[in-house]
């Protein structure tokens, strides 16, 4: 095996390392337990029954001195199938050089990691973006913004490849120029995109960044996988930004999980009328960070800002560029979506002048239009 993936393993070593966490009823806490004891995979499956039994019981130690299954086999030589098959795909083990060091430094790291796309990634400082799947517009453009001037500064963006404003970030992240750099923490095997649309991203992501799991190659999505994927998106982070969040979602747990670990937690606040706004507005009392700017965040975090360019669709359209018809709705519109009704009966207009002023907005990219009928402003209108 000459694959660059493979160049920190012997077969051997490597085909020792799946296995270990491959065997079922091992689990993350007996594998490490027998890393602790043994040291290194080989030695596992070589050491005595006895030395086996005192560590995981007469059942698993039974199973560990035996040949490994048929089925674990199959699974082996198709991960040595994957790793053969592009030079971009690696398999990261806690004795590799390469395996991040944040993660190393969190109390349950991934014993490996399946990566796919740049592994010089983990060099970059990090900042995770994480947020509601069904967001609102609003929110998919504070992700969007936010990791763009992250990714600007040279920083890596991380999030989980969600709907909504996992996608948003690495969106913006990729949208950066140059640097644009984020990893997607994926819920399923690297070989399994989920959802299946963000193959395309997924395809980006891997180019200017990485995926990475730590689950088995073919894994389907299941409920309990993404806690698990959300203390590898906290672990890399040197802080988690919270843009969208109900009272009970995944977010506020890769937040605490941050936060159990010593890391900054930033929210954005959001209107107090939307449910998508109460976590982050929980996170602030607890003690995050009210962000408003990425700015905000270098300097909670003491960090230098480099100095970018602004993109085209960053510059604000000055006010008196705006029509002072337009300047009155942009005003009675805020910040939260309005029903055109409501607009309507303020102007004291009829429909088709009302329908006319909406139309011409939309065209100079004031205002966009959502899916449920209702108007928004379009960020750098203010």
């Amino acid at each position: 095996m000459q694959n660059n993936a493979l160049i920190a393993h012997s077969e051997t070593e490597l085909y020792a390392w799946l296995r270990l966490t491959l065997e079922p009823g091992i689990g993350s806490v007996g594998a490490k337990n027998l890393l602790a004891r043994f040291g290194l995979p080989q030695q596992i499956f070589e050491a005595k029954f006895t030395e086996l039994m005192s560590i995981v019981g007469e059942k698993l130690a039974l199973q560990l001195r035996e040949p490994c299954s048929l089925a674990i086999q199959e699974q082996i030589n198709k991960t040595v199938e994957w790793l053969q098959k592009d030079p971009e795909h690696h398999i990261l083990t806690l004795a590799d050089n390469a395996y991040p060091q944040s993660l190393l430094d969190t109390h349950d790291p991934p014993i490996l990691l399946y990566l796919d796309g740049q592994i010089e990634v983990f060099q970059k400082q990090a900042i995770a973006i994480v947020g509601a799947r069904h967001a609102t517009l609003g929110g998919e453009q504070n992700a969007h913004a936010f990791a763009k001037y992250l990714a600007q500064q040279d920083w890596c963006v991380i999030s989980g490849l969600a709907k909504g404003i996992d996608a948003a970030a690495h969106e913006g992240a990729l949208a950066s120029g140059q640097f644009g750099a984020t990893i997607a923490v994926m819920g399923t095997g690297i070989n399994r995109i989920y959802p299946a649309e963000h193959r395309d991203l997924a395809w980006q992501i891997k180019k200017n960044g990485a995926l990475i799991s730590e689950f088995p190659l073919d894994t389907r999505s299941a409920a309990h996988h993404f806690p698990m994927r959300n203390r590898i998106v906290a672990g890399l982070s040197r802080g988690v930004v919270v843009v969208e969040a109900a009272q009970k979602s995944g977010s506020l747990i890769t937040a605490r999980l941050a936060g159990d670990l010593g890391k900054e937690i930033f929210a954005i606040p959001g209107s107090i009328h939307s449910p998508l706004s109460r976590g982050c507005h929980q996170l602030i009392r607890q003690g995050a960070k009210l962000v408003e700017t990425g700015q905000d965040i270098f300097e909670e975090l003491g960090h230098p800002v480099r100095v970018a360019a602004p993109q085209p669709d960053e510059i604000s359209q000055k006010k008196g560029d705006i029509p002072i018809e337009f300047q009155q709705i942009l005003a009675m519109i805020g910040f939260d979506p309005i029903v055109p009704a409501v607009l309507q009966e303020k102007l004291a207009i009829d429909d088709a002048q009302m329908s006319q002023l909406l139309i011409a907005m939309e065209l100079q990219g004031l205002i966009v239009r959502l899916v449920d009928g209702r108007y928004q402003q379009k960020h750098g209108t203010a």
